[in-house]
């Protein structure tokens, strides 16, 4: 009869309800979202991938009409070196978007902030250090180093100001992952706050390969991680991650020695979540077969989402001169080259198909690409089927109470929602 209220995160000085509500982007994890987490007493993230639509979106600036402004002349050609991020408007829109959050903090619980070392901007550790930096410029609680190893981000910001005071971890999925990177941070003097491991269920990518991820699992990843910093004496809290759709799933990993847990597909259908309502019932409708885990992603990451994605297949003309999140040192993303291959196979077609790789920029920025956890399918359990077919939105309070107080893998359905009766005519 145990519940996940039973336990508590200990981080520093801070007793959290262990939650944490993973950092989905772009702005599909929103402040909102992560407010609601710190409000309740839990950890929520944002992220800080494609910063400056999030930025302009929130806050009316203009920094990716800027850029494409900027760089308009190359926008027909396929060498992308000259096309750079601006670090003073990259250092602006972060202290945006953490600032404004952080200023609208209420409650217990802390505000973390999703960074991807994938995030090469065509100028990898540059942009990195920059967006590292200025989180914690704007009073980020913790920074989640995510979508790569990250043997050299603590020393990006190793002589900041807050390098020993806000909570910094790591997400791996792999001991071995988690053995490198404190073995290449160890000439710093700190090891990480908390380590998240993330196993072969989650959502978006997977730090496993295309041919393999099947045959990892959580629980022994998790098992093997714990037994690790055991044998060291490292007391790091570990937070297991992907799959544990239920209070129930959490309490199996609390009692195993997991000090949290990570969750994201529920919150996916919240009212605060940044996915439109149209994605989100999407989501609802979901069956077993309409997941898949493939190859499309620039970075070289499996990436898990739903089979019918618009973006799966469009022909979209890199958008690197207004986005270019992904373009390596040299300015070069696979998603170019795939793209001027079937432009030169396809000589005169005005519009091409490109089916092994997508403009993951674009895409993302358009909610064209719908990533989801495995157990997205699960979903229309959690809410009401409403009498037009479509199902009612969770609120994030609803779906983090669930997780914090059931019982023997229930599910608590939400009130029924109230609808103003149609007006006579």
């Amino acid at each position: 009869m145990t519940r996940v209220d039973d336990f508590r995160l200990h981080l520093g000085r801070h007793e959290l309800v262990p939650i944490v509500i993973g950092g989905m982007g772009v702005d599909i994890s929103t402040a909102e979202l992560a407010l609601e987490a710190a409000r309740l007493g839990g950890i929520g993230h944002i992220s800080d991938a494609m910063v400056h639509t999030v930025s302009d979106r929130r806050f009316k600036t203009r920094y990716v009409k800027d850029k494409l402004q900027q760089y308009k002349y190359n926008v027909a050609n396929s060498d992308k070196r000259l096309v750079q991020f601006n670090l003073h408007q990259l250092a602006e829109a972060t202290r945006l978007h953490v600032g404004r959050t952080m200023e609208a903090k209420r409650g217990p619980g802390l505000i973390f902030i999703n960074c991807m070392e994938k995030l090469t901007m065509n100028a990898a550790r540059e942009t990195l250090r920059v967006r590292l930096r200025s989180a914690l410029d704007a009073g980020i609680d913790g920074i989640t180093l995510s979508a790569g190893l990250h043997l050299n981000s603590f020393g990006l910001i190793a002589d900041h100001p807050r390098f020993r005071d806000a909570k910094l971890g790591i997400i791996v999925s792999s001991v071995r992952a988690l053995q490198l990177f404190l073995r290449k941070n160890a000439r710093h003097q700190r090891l990480p706050d908390y380590v998240i491991v993330e196993g072969p269920l989650a959502g978006g990518h997977l730090g496993f390969g295309i041919d393999d991820w099947m045959r990892h699992d959580l629980t022994t990843i998790v098992d093997e991680v714990l037994a690790f910093l055991r044998r060291e004496e490292l007391a790091i809290p570990v937070i297991p991650a992907g799959g544990i759709f239920t209070g129930a799933d959490a309490v199996d990993f609390l009692r195993r020695g997991a000090a949290a847990v990570q969750v994201a597909t529920r919150f996916t259908v919240t009212r605060e979540c940044g996915l439109p309502d149209h994605v989100k019932q999407r989501y609802f409708r979901a069956e077993p077969e309409d997941v898949e885990v493939n190859a499309l992603s620039p970075t070289g990451y499996p990436m898990r989402m739903l089979k019918d994605s618009p973006g799966i297949g469009a022909g979209t003309r890199p958008n690197c001169e207004a986005y270019g999140y992904l373009l390596d040192n040299d300015g070069r993303c696979a998603y170019i080259e795939a793209y001027n291959r079937e432009v030169a196979r396809h000589p005169g077609v005005r519009k091409v198909s490109v089916k092994d790789k997508t403009c993951l920029c674009t895409h993302m920025r358009n909610f064209d690409i719908w990533t989801c956890g495995a157990t997205v399918w699960r979903l229309k359990d959690t809410s009401r089927r409403l009498p037009d077919g479509s199902y009612q939105l969770l609120t994030a309070e609803h779906v983090f109470r669930d997780y914090q107080y059931s019982r023997d893998g229930a599910i608590a359905l939400p009130p029924p929602e109230v609808r103003d009766p149609p007006s006579a005519g």
